[in-house]
């Protein structure tokens, strides 16, 4: 009579666990679904938002403005739109369910601080930059904050790399690199030898402080803070906006450059009301761009958000055929052709270990099904 009744249980208890490995399953899939779908947009605002904070720039310039400062301080002065969308979210992540313990205060201070203050000086460079040299050579100095992050990564992150991974980097940044050799660019000859080794030297100085900003971004997360929920990445992006827009805001008193605004705006080639706009939608998309970057940093990592933002670098040019009539000549095109196949490489690559993951899931689950019954 032992043995059946024993059968029974050991079959009730299989019976048990296929139920169990099936709702896992399924939870698993919704995860993955999710995470996919969170990516998606986050991508999507940071092309988004990069691509329209750099036409907003250029038609800023192209219309009489001449302000580094201003270029400077939207950058993160844009910060106080995403206050109401901080209050409405949820204080922990419905999807991981984390229940770790907020970071302190001091600590959350501290980080933003430093990251801030980073912010603001690498903002300046970059404005210094676009200033004193051309768009074709900017670009293709920009395009070098993905070596710069690969390097970051592999020091402050562990960033594993792959041959799809390194496919990816090259490919991303031949791309970009191109776009140095666009004959039909109206980028202005008029540099001083003086100015152009400043501007130089100030956007190689971006591109490095940009790139380490997202990896100590991404080490902050997972050293310091210590919590998962999109609340904390918006929390971030107010604290260092709020950091860097003050930093900049001393600069801009101390340079005495704020009593030209007033003349700019009365000169600006579209009208005052044109000059306000644009300012104000290059303020709006700086911070679409700093959600979509952080929010990349935190479901992946630092080097596959410079991955997407290099790979919006080509976008750009295309965007000004419509916007600006500039000409899509054959240098873009292959351009673009070798941003998207480097973003396909990458993409495949984290499917790849989605792959692998859910493998080593399944091997799991099935050798505790597979266990026998005390």
């Amino acid at each position: 009579m032992g043995e059946p009744q024993e059968l029974q249980l050991h079959i009730m208890g299989q019976e048990a666990m296929s139920a169990e490995e099936a709702e896992e399953l399924v939870a698993h899939r919704s995860r993955q679904y999710k995470w996919w779908l969170r990516m998606a947009i986050y991508s999507l605002f940071l092309l988004c938002g990069q691509s329209t904070a750099t036409l907003l720039g250029r038609l800023y310039y192209n219309n009489g403005g001449n302000n580094k400062w201003m270029v400077t301080l939207l950058q993160p002065a844009g910060f106080p739109i995403l206050l109401p969308l901080f209050f409405i979210s949820p204080t922990k992540d419905p999807i991981t369910e984390n229940q770790t313990k907020p970071p302190s205060i001091l600590i959350l201070g501290t980080v933003c601080f430093f990251l801030g203050i980073f912010l603001a000086a690498d903002a300046m460079l970059y404005s210094m930059g676009l200033q004193y040299l051309p768009v074709s050579t900017f670009s293709l100095i920009c395009a070098s904050q993905l070596g710069f992050n690969a390097f970051f990564s592999f020091f402050l992150n562990s960033q594993k790399f792959t041959p799809f991974t390194v496919n990816s980097i090259v490919l991303l940044t031949i791309s970009s690199i191109l776009l140095v050799f666009n004959t039909n660019s109206s980028d202005s000859t008029g540099i001083s030898k003086g100015k152009f080794a400043i501007g130089f030297l100030c956007t190689v100085g971006a591109a490095a402080g940009y790139a380490f900003i997202l990896s100590a971004t991404q080490l902050s997360f997972r050293k310091f803070l210590k919590i998962e929920n999109f609340r904390t990445v918006l929390q971030v992006i107010i604290l260092e906006s709020l950091v860097a827009t003050c930093a900049i805001l001393v600069g801009i008193f101390a340079s005495g450059e704020w009593k030209s605004l007033k003349r700019e705006m009365e000169e600006f080639g579209l009208g005052k009301l044109s000059y306000v706009m644009t300012l104000v939608w290059f303020a709006v998309a700086w911070q679409v761009f700093s959600i979509g970057a952080l929010g990349l940093i935190f479901e992946v990592s630092s080097l596959f958000c410079n991955v997407i933002s290099t790979f919006g670098l080509p976008i750009v040019p295309v965007l000004a055929v419509f916007f600006f009539h500039d000409k899509m000549n054959g240098v873009k095109v292959v351009a673009l052709l070798l941003a998207i196949w480097g973003f396909v490489s990458y993409i495949y690559q984290h499917y790849l270990d989605d792959l692998k993951s859910k493998s080593k899931n399944h091997r799991i689950v099935n050798h505790v099904s597979e266990a026998p019954i005390s």
